[in-house]
C-alpha cells in the first residue's frame, strides 16, 4: 500500500483535509512511493492562523532560551543523519553521500542561528544629545513563509527557517511536493527539541497553497528558491501585497579556465561541479570557458575521457557518481535540451541520452553529457538546463571570457581557475555575479557569510543566511530617550539642570544583575 503523508501543524503530524493528493515518485524506479496532501486555501489559512497564535509567546522568549532549542535540535539530528540522508536520497534521487552534504550545509546554518543572542543585538549611543540616549532594537516580523525547491529538501528549508525562528518569528514552510518527507521529519525534531507548537508548521501544497501564503495579510515575509519565472512571480505577488520577499531563481554558472591553470585540478572541479547531484543544483557549473584554443583542446580531451567514465546508478548505489533526475518531466526536459544543442550546431562530445541502468530501466536516468563549441547565441547556453550537461564555450582571451559571464542574464555563481593573482583579483572585482570562486568551482559561502546571486538569479535586496538573514527576518526600531531630572533620586526636589536635560549626581545607588533564564 502506498503511504499517504501528512502536514505538520501545531507540533504534530496532521492528515490533509482537502481531497487533493500529489504523487511522490521513486526516481530510481519510476513508481509512486507515497502520496502527499495538497492543501487548499482554507486549510492553508488555518495553518497561518495557528502560526499567528503561537508567534507572540515565542518572540517573548529571550534569545538565549531560543538558542537552546537550536542546540538541542542539533543533538537530536546527530544520530539520525544516516536515516535522514537515505530518506532524502530515496525521494530526490541524489546519492546518499550527496544527501549527507545537503543535510550538513543546512545544519551549519542552524549552528549559525544558535548564535542569535549576539546576532540580534542592536546599537547604542550614549549622550547623543545632552541627557539623550539613542538605541535600536531588532524585533521579529511575525509570521514568515518559506517556499522551497525539490533539489535541496534539507538544506534550503533549514537555511530559511533557522534564522527566521531564531529572530522570534513563526515560520510556515511549504516544501516541494516532490520531496516532502525530510522537511516533515526535521519539523518533528524541532518540536522534540522544545520549539513550541505552531511556531514551525509545514503545509504541503501546490499553487493554491502558495498563492494563499503570498496574499494573506498575516504573513509578513516570504522566502523562495526555484526557477526564475516562478521567483519573479512570487516576488512581484508578495511585494504587491506588502510583504518582504527574498526570491532566488535560475543560474548559468561559468567556470573560466585560464592558460596557466592546473588542468588536472580544473577537470576534477568540472566533473564534481558539473555532474554532481545530476546537475540539479543552482550552483552547478554548467558552462566551462577555456581561454585560448590550446587550453580548450587540452581541457576537452581530458574531460571527454573523464565524463565518459562516470558511473550512473540508483541513488543508493555506493559506486554511483550520480543518480537519476527527480521526475520523468525533468528527464524529458534535459534530453530535449540535448536534442536542441545538436540542432543548434554544438559538437556533442559525450551523449547521455537513452541511458539505462540494468534493473532500473524505468528510472529517470540521463547519462553525463558534454558539448563543445557552444555559441553564446544558442539556447543551450542561454537557458538553465538543470541536468548533467556541461557546455564548453571557447573564449579567445581573458576579456572575452569575462564578457561571457558579465553578459549573461543570470548571475548566481562563477569561478576562475588560474595561478595568477593579478588575474584573479581583476576577475573578482569586475565580474557581475553574486558569488565568486577562485580555484573553487562551487563558491557557496559558509553559513556566517551571505548566499545570493545577482541579475535575474535573485529578486530582493537581502540574501540567505549570514548577516543578511538576520536583517531580513527583523525590523529595526530606533528609540531616542531623555528622562527628566528630579523625582525619587532627589527627594522630590529637582536639581538645577540645563534645558537639554541631565544634571544631578547619582549617589548610593544599588544595582543587581538579572539572571537570564
Amino acid at each position: 500500500m502506498v503511504q499517504v503523508l501528512t502536514h505538520f501543524v501545531h507540533g504534530e503530524r496532521v492528515p490533509g483535509r482537502s481531497a487533493a493528493l500529489g504523487d511522490v515518485f521513486d526516481p530510481n524506479t519510476g513508481t509512486v512511493q507515497a502520496r502527499v496532501p495538497l492543501a487548499d486555501r482554507a486549510e492553508t489559512e488555518s495553518v497561518i492562523a495557528d502560526a499567528v497564535a503561537a508567534q507572540a509567546e515565542w518572540a517573548s522568549w529571550n534569545p538565549q532560551r531560543r538558542a537552546r532549542v537550536f542546540l538541542r535540535f542539533l543533538q537530536l539530528v546527530e544520530p539520525e543523519r544516516e536515516a535522514i540522508a537515505r530518506l532524502l536520497s530515496a525521494e530526490h534521487g541524489k546519492t546518499v553521500p550527496d544527501a549527507h552534504g545537503d543535510l550538513q550545509r543546512g545544519l551549519e546554518v542552524v549552528e549559525f542561528a544558535a548564535g542569535i543572542p549576539h546576532l540580534i543585538k542592536g546599537e547604542f549611543t550614549d549622550n547623543a544629545g545632552t541627557g539623550i540616549d539613542v538605541h535600536s532594537l531588532r524585533q521579529p516580523l511575525g509570521v514568515v513563509a518559506g517556499i522551497t525547491p525539490f533539489n535541496f529538501p534539507a538544506m534550503i528549508p533549514l537555511w530559511q527557517a533557522a534564522p527566521s525562528l531564531a529572530c522570534g518569528n513563526a515560520f510556515v514552510l511549504k516544501p516541494s511536493e516532490r520531496a516532502p518527507s525530510v522537511p516533515l521529519r526535521l519539523a518533528e525534531l524541532f518540536a522534540e527539541a522544545g520549539l513550541p507548537p505552531g511556531v514551525l508548521n509545514v503545509v504541503n501544497g501546490g499553487k493554491e497553497a502558495v498563492d494563499t501564503l503570498l496574499t494573506d495579510p498575516r504573513v509578513a515575509a516570504v522566502g523562495f528558491v526555484g526557477s526564475t519565472p516562478i521567483a519573479e512571480y512570487v516576488y512581484s505577488t508578495a511585494t504587491a501585497h506588502g510583504k518582504r520577499a527574498q526570491c532566488f531563481g535560475g543560474a548559468k554558472n561559468h567556470m573560466v579556465v585560464m592558460p596557466d591553470a592546473d588542468l588536472d585540478q580544473a577537470v576534477d572541479a568540472l566533473i564534481g561541479a558539473g555532474y554532481g547531484s545530476a546537475g540539479e543544483r543552482c550552483m552547478a557549473v554548467s558552462v566551462a570557458v577555456p581561454v585560448g584554443e590550446e587550453t580548450a583542446d587540452a581541457l576537452v580531451s581530458r574531460l571527454k575521457e573523464r565524463v565518459a567514465g562516470l558511473q550512473v546508478g540508483p541513488s543508493h548505489d555506493p559506486d554511483a557518481d550520480f543518480g537519476p533526475l527527480v521526475s520523468a518531466d525533468a528527464r524529458d526536459r534535459v534530453t530535449g535540451y540535448i536534442d536542441l544543442g545538436v540542432e543548434e550546431g554544438a559538437e556533442l562530445v559525450v551523449d547521455g541520452r537513452g541511458h539505462t541502468v540494468p534493473g532500473f530501466e524505468d528510472g529517470y536516468f540521463v547519462g553525463p553529457t558534454l558539448f563543445d563549441r557552444v555559441g553564446p547565441d544558442m539556447r543551450v547556453y542561454r537557458e538553465e538546463i538543470f541536468g548533467p550537461v556541461l557546455s564548453v564555450v571557447r573564449a579567445a582571451d581573458y576579456e572575452a571570457a569575462l564578457a561571457l559571464a558579465n553578459g549573461h542574464e543570470y548571475g548566481n555563481g562563477v569561478a576562475i581557475f588560474t595561478r595568477d593573482g593579478d588575474t584573479a583579483r581583476d576577475f573578482t572585482r569586475r565580474v557581475t555575479t553574486g558569488m565568486v570562486g577562485v580555484n573553487v568551482p562551487i563558491p557557496v559561502p559558509v553559513a556566517y557569510h551571505t548566499f545570493g546571486g545577482w541579475k535575474r538569479s535573485a529578486f530582493g535586496d537581502l540574501n540567505q543566511h549570514g548577516p543578511d538573514s538576520i536583517r531580513f527576518h527583523t525590523r529595526t526600531k530606533t528609540v531616542t530617550s531623555r528622562w527628566p531630572s528630579g523625582g525619587a533620586r532627589y527627594g522630590g526636589a529637582a536639581p538645577e539642570a540645563s534645558v537639554e536635560g541631565g544634571g544631578g549626581r547619582r549617589e548610593g545607588a544599588s544595582f543587581t544583575i538579572p539572571v537570564m533564564r
